[in-house]
């Protein structure tokens, strides 16, 4: 702070222009909705991952999906501890650290073609169980079956993209509700279908799925040819796992979304996991072993792209009844694929935002939208792709299927190894640890996480050389996005020299005062944090620790020594940005939403008194000066809070933190 007069009188009854900044990432969600973005993705593989692997392993294939969804915890845990560690994270960042930019470039772009395919493969899968239900209505009341063009079916798929593409638009805060209502419309079907499933198979008992797997050429690919293949067993467990790792997908989505997790945010990131790991292993492993127990052999085929469906129509009840169940079970899977549409969107967007960062991509793509502050153009973007593989690909499931599980799996094993990696090369202490850690002597055995890579590389491996058409495929989408990677680099870094590519994007409003309605301020408690170094936020970074943001607003306040810019001005200069960047960083780490205001004034210390008393403010905080002893920080803060606050006194806590030290003092 400078340690101007603030008894200035031309300078006291100046009218100041405040200018009110919004960035893309100050809205911070609840672990509920954080587990509920992850399970659209996770639940809704549980319509179509069983069926699938069925098709490649035989009636074993549930005891697979179930060791699936067992294992994801091991995973969730590795994305948890690169979460922690990278706030701003995913594949990207954490491989970055670990292994380099050019390996990061190639895992996340293996990564972005898993996000490109979910939208796709859930919108027309969702179209495709709506036709089924049809059909099985049609056959019940004697109208025989129902065909829906080919065409149909594609403008169903992108009619739910382009819905979630709108919502994207809008916010992160909106579509994240959406996704807590499935979720929460999903559970009731679980219990229902569940419970009703265990009551049929106690009324009519039949054999378990046997537990070894039955291996068709299909599913070998270029393993066909060789004959010990068959003969050694945990091959095959290994292949048959593999077959069945699209139960998995959307993990990712957990690391993506850290970054919006609300305070307390670790807290809330393990709820949040271990909420997801029981609803999923529940619905995608529970209710996938029901239905191939309870659906006859003979009938299960007809099923196999449909097989909740399949399992409501042989539960233990009247055909009337079995019927409205099965509506129930379409209306939840049409809900669920579609929400999954929605969290490819979020994914990617959080992916995107993190190369623009870098200067991978050109700046242009983190530009906000005027109206809401998201990134639009990513999402414009990838709803762009989704819909143009939709007609491609003519909504072959099965088609886009084949491709899906190589993005999952060699992005998972990518950021294993590089979280294994910084095990090693990063001894900073983490706010969380992926379990089983062992020390000998002065030597750290990170055993978790060594056998988690392990196991996805074992499985990256089988798909590998299994999955023919996803090994092809992946191969060339992932060399198209890499290209493009490099390529955008290469131009940005001649165009821009990467100048600013790091700072975050903003929107700016202009007020002639700033109040805690131009601020959008809710709370009756509020805090105003006056800052000016970006390196030096340890005051801000204690208020977050300590506040309540259910309670509190929080504003942070820098002064700017020039006048305000005029209105056409649409970026802030780059000293400013810098700390608008940090003051956005703390918040993300804390998850506690801030206001961030600059506001113009020759006088710092009475635009901050004059500041915090429109705004209503209860305490004023500062960092302890380079020039002052604290002491006299407090006493000119003191005089200016006296002057604005003569017509009408209140109560005000004033603050001046720095590391391992406080001062405080209260007036009124």
């Amino acid at each position: 702070m400078n340690d101007a007069d603030p008894n200035q009188p031309s300078q006291l009854h100046r009218a100041t222009t405040a200018v009110v900044v919004t960035t893309a990432m100050l809205t911070f969600i609840s672990h509920w909705r954080a587990a509920a973005i992850v399970l659209c993705d996770l639940s809704s593989s549980a319509y179509y991952a069983c069926g699938i692997a069925e098709e490649m392993v035989g009636k074993a294939a549930p005891w697979f999906v179930l060791g699936i969804m067992l294992c994801s915890m091991p995973v969730r845990w590795v994305f948890m501890e690169s979460s922690t560690m990278f706030v701003r994270g995913g594949v990207y960042r954490v491989v970055k650290a670990a292994m380099g930019k050019t390996t990061a470039k190639i895992a996340v772009a293996a990564l972005l073609f898993d996000f490109v395919l979910t939208g796709p493969i859930s919108a027309v899968s969702a179209g495709q169980y709506l036709v089924h239900f049809l059909n099985e209505t049609a056959r019940h009341t004697g109208y025989g079956y129902i065909q829906l063009p080919e065409w149909g079916v594609m403008v169903v798929g992108t009619l739910i993209i382009m819905y979630f593409w709108r919502k994207n638009v809008i916010g992160v805060e909106e579509s994240s509700g959406k996704a807590l209502r499935i979720v929460q419309l999903t559970a009731v079907m679980v219990v229902l279908l569940l419970g009703w499933s265990i009551v049929t198979y106690l009324l009519h008992p039949v054999p378990l799925p046997p537990f070894t797997p039955v291996m068709h050429d299909k599913a070998l690919g270029w393993l066909q040819g060789i004959s010990w293949v068959r003969t050694i067993g945990v091959v095959g467990v290994v292949i048959a796992l593999g077959h069945s790792v699209l139960a998995m997908s959307g993990e990712e989505t957990l690391a993506q979304i850290y970054r919006e997790i609300a305070a307390p945010k670790v807290a809330n990131l393990r709820k949040a996991a271990y909420g997801i790991f029981i609803f999923s292993f529940l619905l995608t492993g529970v209710i996938s072993l029901f239905a191939v127990i309870l659906i006859p052999d003979e009938i299960r085929p007809q099923y196999r792209d449909n097989l909740l469906s399949g399992l409501a129509m042989h539960l233990a009840a009247p055909s009337f009844i079995k019927l409205g169940i099965q509506a129930f079970v379409v209306l939840v899977g049409v809900l669920l694929l579609a929400g999954a549409v929605n969290t490819a969107l979020v994914g990617a967007n959080g992916i995107m935002g993190r190369l623009a960062e870098d200067g991978i991509l050109p700046g242009w793509v983190r530009v906000l939208h005027r109206r809401f502050g998201t990134t639009s153009r990513i999402v414009h973007i990838f709803a762009l792709l989704q819909i143009g593989i939709v007609f491609a690909s003519r909504g072959d499931v099965v088609l886009i299927g084949e491709a899906y599980a190589f993005g999952v799996l060699w992005s998972m094993t990518s950021i294993a190894l590089a979280t294994l990696v910084l095990r090693w090369r990063d001894h900073s202490p983490r706010d969380f640890r992926a379990p089983f850690n062992f020390t000998f002597g002065r030597v750290h055995m990170p055993i978790g996480l060594a056998l988690t890579f392990l196991y996805l590389f074992l499985l990256s491996a089988a798909n590998l050389l299994t999955k023919t058409t996803a090994t092809k495929f992946g191969i060339l989408f992932t060399g198209l996005f890499f290209l493009t990677f490099q390529l955008t680099e290469r131009y940005n870094r001649r165009k821009t020299k990467l100048a600013g590519d790091h700072l975050e994007q903003v929107n700016l409003s202009f007020e002639p005062t700033a109040t805690a309605e131009t601020c959008g301020l809710t709370h009756e408690y509020r805090i105003l944090v006056g800052v000016r170094d970006p390196n030096n936020l340890t005051h801000l970074r204690r208020t977050l620790e300590r506040i309540d943001p259910k309670q509190t607003d929080l504003v942070v306040m820098a002064v700017r020594k020039t006048p305000a810019p005029g209105k056409e001005a649409e970026a802030l200069p780059t000293d400013e940005q810098l700390l608008i960047t940090n003051v956005v960083a703390a918040a993300e780490k804390y998850g506690v939403h801030v206001t961030p205001l600059i506001v113009p004034a020759s006088d710092p210390v009475y635009a901050i008194a004059k500041a915090a008393y429109d705004l209503g403010a209860a305490e004023i905080v500062v960092g302890r000066s380079g020039k002052t002893r604290p002491e006299i920080q407090l006493e000119k803060l003191a005089l200016a809070w006296g002057y604005v606050s003569a017509a009408r006194p209140r109560h005000l806590l004033l603050r001046v933190i720095w590391p391992q030290q406080e001062l405080r003092f209260e007036l009124g």
